[in-house]
């Protein structure tokens, strides 16, 4: 049964850092230096918990162009600048929904983070990050396009019809490849 549970990421965080330890690296300059340096991006900031591990399950905080380079990540195939970033076939394993959901019948999330169903008028071969109050970095593998939405809003829906219409205007004026 699929379910959405936020120890899933914290243990891989956990992992990651037994294995950046055990090579003697520094795991708080990690994603810095092996990661959003590469990309560009010069003022995410990750959160910790209060024994220093990243929280890696929302709370991270980037502008939009910083969101909008890591998206553009995963349109490339995790390739940027020639160089290999994310292991060959994780993207396509990120953008499917996992089995889990599939048989839920209620496929929403695939590779373990990535949106499937947002519940906007988008192609099904998009994945998206989605954070809280309306944060989205949406992939459109299929226009080669991605979408970066930072706002704050209260309600039941992240920006409503409004959000679906500027979406609607964006794919009109943004063909499919």
């Amino acid at each position: 049964m699929g379910r959405y549970r936020n120890t899933d990421p914290a243990l891989t965080n956990y992992l990651i850092r037994l294995g950046v330890e055990g090579r003697g690296e520094d795991y708080h300059e990690f994603p810095q230096r092996n990661l959003f340096d590469k990309l560009g991006i010069r003022n995410i900031v990750m959160e910790t918990d209060a024994y220093g591990n990243f929280l890696t399950q929302g709370y991270e905080f980037g502008s939009a162009r910083d969101w909008a380079r890591l998206g553009n990540l995963y349109l490339q195939d995790g390739v940027w600048g020639g160089e290999r970033i994310l292991p060959e076939g994780y993207v396509d394993y990120a953008m499917e929904v996992a089995p889990a959901w599939i048989a839920d019948g209620r496929p929403i999330y695939g590779g373990g983070f990535l949106w499937k169903d947002l519940g906007f008028p988008i192609e099904d071969d998009h994945g998206a990050f989605a954070g809280a109050g309306g944060q989205y970095t949406i992939m459109i593998p299929s226009r080669g396009l991605v979408i970066a939405r930072l706002g704050k809003y209260t309600g039941a829906r992240a920006g409503g019809q409004n959000l679906n219409r500027a979406i609607e205007l964006i794919l009109e004026a943004v063909p499919a490849q």
